[in-house]
């Protein structure tokens, strides 16, 4: 046997946040040295955060990257370190893990295969390393091997794959016919629904297919503002997975250790037939470094797999945990002071009322009242419900088209979370913006002549309360719009798209509705339902902005959510023209005849077109799945366009 403790860490960290990016790294060190640990993996460009945009272009971000680099070397001693961080050669920046061993550098693994699509823009920052080239990295009157190489520790082969180099349709096998002993990842692969076990399955089949050793680390939390980390560290060996880390957690850092024989791995090797044995001299490729791993009691390793993970409801449990993460790390990250929320009494605030409540009982409950209270910045309080009071504020902004059914609902969901609610009127603003207006143009205002402009004044009045009571908070204020009316712009610009964070633009409105039962009946593992929200789920969804004996409801102004939500996936997502969409819902929703759905399609081609400039305008969201609408990081789309004339036409 030939034992080796092997780790991996996700990291919480901040895009050009030095200090702190280094403390985490130190502890995560220091933890590993503690627990005997001979080989560690830190995520892919740990150093800087993964999501510093453009500032990765200046020559600043890679010299503050080298120094921390040399701040960290005196504490990788008695351990081997891949460490990722941008490293400036020739004209060239270039994504790489670099590997210290004792306290010394030993190289540098450049990534060759850049994420350039969805909400990655690598190419724009870094360029590819060419594969099987070999240079050395002169820096500060050193010189060191940098590129498509693997490192020797004394026998024990450790090669790379970082993060979408083990995504590519050609994956390198055990890297060029080199036969590897270890394979390490250090990713910062962001969530998305179900991405966690495509991950598990990549990481499995890759120390399966290769018969090694494979590490996987990754980053945790929302890093940057709109993309979050799930963390999800893997260790496997030859097809079986050794450890996993919990995902989503609300730590700085996790740690996930095992101990593995690197003989068996050679065993298989030799074993099994198809494997290609090493029969070339690697040359350059190969860096000896002149460090032993360290050996470690052999031990067997069982991977724990949180509750919550096995769920029948694992979808909303994942929304759930990954919208709280990401509001915890907003807030604290921003230096904002709680969160402001007009609350309607309908689906969407409600929904991001309880988000922010299940975040302050999912973070005292991990960390404990007196660290939570020290990452958010404010005095401890004494339960979580006095913390709720604390840090949410709603405020129910009834015009007069408001009904009774509404203002309860809000006022039992405030009251049920233990928020602090205000009802503020404001009719009376309405009534003068209308005076005001109908004085200027000579006339009066009329629901016949004026309906979109009556709507609209009515919640665009509600938007200067909320603000007030941000500023006076030094609160976060969160925009209640959903994925399906982005799609559409069925909002009103400076009116309910008020807000600094849209936490739940990302998902859409059927979702939402059904988690929002689910939430009332059942609730997330190891936590309670909320009953009060039995009063908005039994509403139908409506603006409430029309006169009331008009009975307005969303989905009469638009067209059923479900049907919406397909549309949105199959126009925008697989990018189908309207007769292929009219074809596919006759197929999902034989209830609706081929004239209603054909009237759908062409309005949601049309609102969809015309409503890229609200879009562009919406506040940060969140990613949550992998066909996204935000025009800044995933769905780009021209403000101006001709409006898919010709497609409808052809319907």
């Amino acid at each position: 046997m030939l034992p080796i403790k092997v780790a991996t860490a996700s990291l919480n960290q901040t895009p050009l946040d030095w200090d702190g990016n280094q403390r985490r790294i130190e502890s995560v060190l220091e933890q590993a040295r503690d627990e005997g640990v001979g080989l560690l993996v830190l995520p892919e460009l740990c150093v800087t955060g993964y999501g510093c945009e453009d500032a990765f272009l200046g020559p600043d971000v890679s010299r503050r990257a080298w120094a921390m680099l040399m701040a960290l070397l005196p504490q990788t001693k008695r351990m081997a370190v891949s460490i990722g961080m941008p490293v400036r050669r020739r004209g060239g920046l270039y994504n790489t893990a670099c590997v210290v061993a004792d306290g010394r550098i030993a190289g540098f693994a450049a990534k060759e295969h850049l994420a350039g699509e969805g909400l990655h823009y690598e190419p724009r920052w870094f360029k590819p390393w060419p594969n099987n080239q070999v240079v050395h990295l002169e820096h500060d009157g050193q010189s060191y091997p940098f590129g498509d190489v693997f490192f020797d520790f004394s026998g024990v082969r450790v090669g790379f794959e970082i993060c979408e180099d083990a995504w590519v349709a050609q994956r390198r096998g055990a890297l060029d016919g080199y036969a590897m002993d270890i394979i390490v990842n250090p990713s910062a692969s962001h969530f998305a629904f179900g991405k966690h076990a495509v991950r598990e399955r990549l990481v499995l089949e890759g120390s399966r297919s290769m018969a090694v050793t494979y590490l996987y680390a990754n980053l945790l939390g929302n890093e940057a503002g709109r993309v979050i980390y799930d963390g999800g560290c893997f260790i496997a060996q030859n097809g079986r997975m050794l450890a996993q880390s919990p995902r989503l957690t609300f730590d700085d850092f996790v740690l996930t250790a095992a101990v593995v024989d690197i003989e068996a791995s050679q065993t298989e090797q030799v074993r099994t037939t198809s494997f290609m044995a090493d029969r070339t001299d690697p040359g350059t490729k190969c860096i000896n470094v002149s460090f032993e791993l360290p050996r470690a009691v052999m031990k067997r390793s069982q991977p724990t797999v949180p509750e919550w993970e096995t769920s029948k409801r694992h979808k909303e449990e994942e929304f759930m945990r990954a919208i709280t993460l990401a509001l915890f790390d907003y807030q604290r990250k921003s230096r904002s002071r709680g969160f402001v929320l007009s609350i309607s009494g309908g689906v969407d605030s409600a929904a991001a009322a309880c988000l922010v409540a299940l975040m302050i009982e999912r973070a005292i409950g991990e960390l404990g009242g007196e660290r939570f209270a020290e990452k958010v910045g404010l005095e401890a309080q004494p339960n979580p419900r006095d913390w709720v009071r604390e840090l949410l504020w709603c405020a129910y902004q009834p015009p007069e088209n408001s009904s009774e059914v509404t203002r309860s609902a809000a006022t039992a969901v405030a009251k049920a979370l233990g928020a602090t609610f205000y009802v503020l009127d404001v009719q009376h603003i309405v009534e003068a913006y209308e005076a005001l207006i109908s004085d200027a143009i000579g006339r009066p205002l009329t629901w016949e002549r004026d309906d979109i402009t009556l709507q609209n004044i009515q919640a665009r009045a509600r938007g200067p309360s909320v603000w007030m009571l941000a500023n006076i908070r030094g609160a976060l204020l969160l925009s209640t719009s959903n994925r399906s009316e982005a799609a559409v712009g069925y909002a009103t610009m400076d009116g309910d798209t008020c807000g600094g964070l849209s936490p739940i633009a990302g998902i859409d409105k059927a979702f939402l509705r059904h988690w929002l039962r689910w939430l009332e009946t059942t609730g997330p593992t190891a936590m309670h339902p909320i009953p009060a929200l039995h009063e908005v789920n039994t509403q139908t969804p409506t603006a409430e902005l029309r006169p009331r004996d008009q009975e307005q409801t969303d989905e009469d102004d638009l067209m059923p959510y479900p049907v919406l939500d397909v549309i949105e996936r199959l126009a925008i997502g697989d990018k189908l023209p309207p007769e292929d969409c009219l074809e596919i819902l006759g197929n999902d929703f034989p209830e609706h005849d081929t004239d209603t759905l054909k009237e759908w399609v062409a309005r949601f081609f049309r609102l969809w077109s015309r409503n890229q400039w609200k879009r562009e305008r919406y506040a940060p969201s969140f990613h949550v799945d992998d066909k996204n609408l935000d025009p800044k990081t995933w769905c780009r789309f021209p403000i101006l366009s001709g409006g898919f004339e010709q497609e409808l036409s052809e319907l």
